[in-house]
């Protein structure tokens, strides 16, 4: 028996395959279940063009034997063989796939797709064995022979003893080190645990002699451990099957069975794709948010399979962050996969795959909406937020495609509203889309700013998430209308008459704001006559892009810089209190300023804004008691 040497690229690639390629040993086990499934498409595509031969499924299968006295675990497959020669040319020279040359020599689509394109995932049992042997049998040809390697020194074949077509891996598992443990690879339960993650929807049985308990015949109490031959893979994936075979609980059971949630799915999204890229997808809109979704730890993504078997558990590129509650799968035979199987090469098929499943979701989302208003607010309460990031994050590249799934509460419907909603109940003379931030919605609406807007019977989107207003921002407009806060120094609905009204106002005593303004020095861009107060003695608004409620926000996050809105102080020309500012500026200086640092500080009050000294502010309203 004479020993051959691997070429020396071979010897290389096989050291690095061992080493490097593959990030988790228990991979080896779909590799070579995947390539045993090649085997038996081999005979399938054969009996297409062949007349005398047969296809029978029944008689096709995949067993894995575990023998822990030994130390082997063994694969057997009923596929169509290798004869000697393409044992040594297959097993002989790595990265030459047999499969890949079956392939361009029978084009045949079907639905039956041959996977192992680059000949490697054979030697991934390495990873885990001293010793590899390969018995193997033919379809056509001599009788059967013996291929062994221990690895990178080489290799012998010599003939064999099989009675059956077909080929037979048995691997020798290394001994535990103290770094790794490999008596998993030889345990039932472990072993299950893999065929099921990776290996789950091959289509044909993958059998094991599966060890159990069960009550002797004719006893009530009594015991007898026992083994018998078990299918431990589903074999036909629910995506396969045609959707009018399938109900609403069946989606629910693959939902709960995949464990992508404890909750029930809100929506099922079950997407057949025949064209440019060929695929099938479930995918799933979640009713609750899981526990770490906000958190650094929470990865996004969609299983990704390459003809029913597992190659990704969590492809993030097949969905957008403003879609990462979606859960689900896609499985495609159309994808390019790099050397391992265990990533993608970043392709057209996969963002064509990804962006024909953007719209679908969106457009689940837009039907759950109009005919399940209910359940869309449901879902809105856990994911709403995610999808409003989604509107500000990369400059408003997705505003088009989220601003129709966007809800606010309506000051005057007191329920969410979509844009849509707002803008078609807006009346003729409303030039913008009213909005108001604050920390709830009852605090929103005790906001002096608030009262010029409601006066006029606009509605008002209350706004209370701390993304709201940047995201409101990044929109601009919707359907031509801007958007415009309460607290803007232009609220664009003042009437000529009362504009000239004010106008005469803040000309008639501009001395004196400019005299508050000089007491609050770099507090307030200005101080001036309101045109919005109606009840209320003060308030704040602002001028330019950045609000009081953006400041707050923008100063609570860590290492950011202390930002400043700017902010106008607003006076009431028709309170009270402004007749005390006049007394006070005509006969008491120091009590007008008193009366400026109450009344700002009173502003910053309303706003949920700190004091700056809240002792001075405690010691004034002493001084106005006395």
């Amino acid at each position: 028996m004479e020993k051959k040497q691997f070429q020396a690229e071979s010897k290389r690639l096989l050291e690095m395959m061992i080493n490097s390629i593959y990030t988790q040993k228990e991979i080896f086990l779909r590799e070579l279940i995947s390539n045993a499934s090649d085997a038996i498409d081999k005979i399938y595509y054969k009996a297409l063009t062949d007349d005398k031969l047969v296809f029978d499924k029944d008689n096709y299968y995949i067993k894995v034997v575990a023998d822990k006295e030994n130390r082997t675990l063994t694969l057997k497959d009923t596929g169509i063989g290798m004869t000697k020669e393409e044992l040594e040319s297959h097993l002989g020279v790595i990265a030459k796939s047999g499969s890949l040359a079956f392939k361009k020599e029978n084009e045949v689509q079907d639905g039956h797709t041959i996977i192992g394109q680059f000949g490697v995932g054979f030697y991934s049992a390495f990873m885990v064995a001293d010793v590899v042997t390969v018995i193997s049998k033919p379809l056509e040809g001599e009788g059967a022979y013996k291929w062994e390697s221990t690895g990178a020194d080489g290799y012998t074949l010599e003939p064999a003893e099989k009675d059956s077509v077909g080929t037979d891996i048995i691997l020798k598992i290394k001994a535990n080190t103290e770094e790794e443990s490999y008596d998993e690879f030889l345990e039932e339960y472990r072993l299950k645990s893999i065929i099921k993650k990776y290996s789950d929807f091959i289509r044909y049985p993958i059998k094991m002699d599966v060890s159990g308990k069960r009550l002797k015949e004719g006893s009530e109490s009594e015991f007898e451990d026992y083994t018998e031959e078990q299918r431990v893979n589903s074999m036909v994936p629910i995506w396969r099957k045609n959707k009018n075979e399938l109900k609403t609980e069946d989606y629910e059971n693959f939902y709960a069975e995949k464990r992508y949630g404890f909750d029930k799915p809100l929506k099922h999204i079950h997407i057949s794709a025949d064209g440019t890229v060929v695929y099938q997808a479930i995918l799933f809109v979640p009713e609750s948010m899981p526990f770490d979704y906000y958190t650094k730890e929470f990865e996004k993504g969609l299983e990704l399979y390459a003809n029913g078997v597992l190659i990704m558990d969590k492809c993030a590129d097949l969905l957008p962050d403003y879609f990462s509650f979606v859960k689900g799968m896609v499985d495609s035979e159309s994808l390019s996969l790099n050397i391992s199987r265990e990533m993608l090469q970043h392709d057209r098929q996969l963002k064509l795959i990804a962006k024909n499943i953007e719209s679908k979701i969106k457009s689940q989302l837009l039907s759950l909406l109009k005919d399940e208003r209910e359940k869309y607010e449901k879902f809105y309460g856990s994911f709403g937020r995610q999808l409003k990031f989604g509107v500000y994050s990369d400059y408003g590249t997705h505003k088009d495609t989220l601003q129709d799934l966007l809800l606010f509460t309506s000051s005057k419907e007191k329920k969410l509203v979509t844009l849509a909603e707002y803008v078609a109940a807006m009346p003729e003379d409303q030039k913008y889309i009213y909005y108001a931030t604050g920390p709830s919605h009852e605090r929103i609406e005790k906001l002096p700013q608030t009262e010029l807007v409601a006066e006029k019977g606009y509605e008002i989107l209350y706004l209370t998430d701390d993304i709201d207003e940047f995201a409101i921002k990044m929109l601009m407009s919707y359907k031509e209308k801007e958007f415009k806060s309460v607290s803007s120094s232009d609220l664009g609905i003042e009437t000529d008459e009362s504009e000239n009204k004010e106008d005469a106002e803040q000309n008639a005593h501009q001395e004196l704001f400019d005299h508050m303004k000089a007491q609050l020095a770099d507090k307030v861009t200005k101080v001036k006559a309101s045109k919005r107060l109606r009840s209320h003695p003060v308030c704040l608004s602002t001028d330019g892009e950045l609000t009081i409620e953006m400041e707050k926000i923008l100063n609570a996050m860590p290492n950011n810089p202390n930002v400043k809105a700017e902010k106008v102080l607003e006076i009431n020309v028709q309170h009270s209190v402004f007749q005390s500012l006049l007394d006070a500026y005509a006969k008491d200086k120091e009590k007008l300023n008193l009366y400026t640092a109450l009344l700002y500080n009173q502003a910053l009050l309303i706003e949920g804004l700190p004091l700056q000294d809240p002792v001075e502010f405690t010691n004034d309203i002493c001084k106005i008691m006395v």
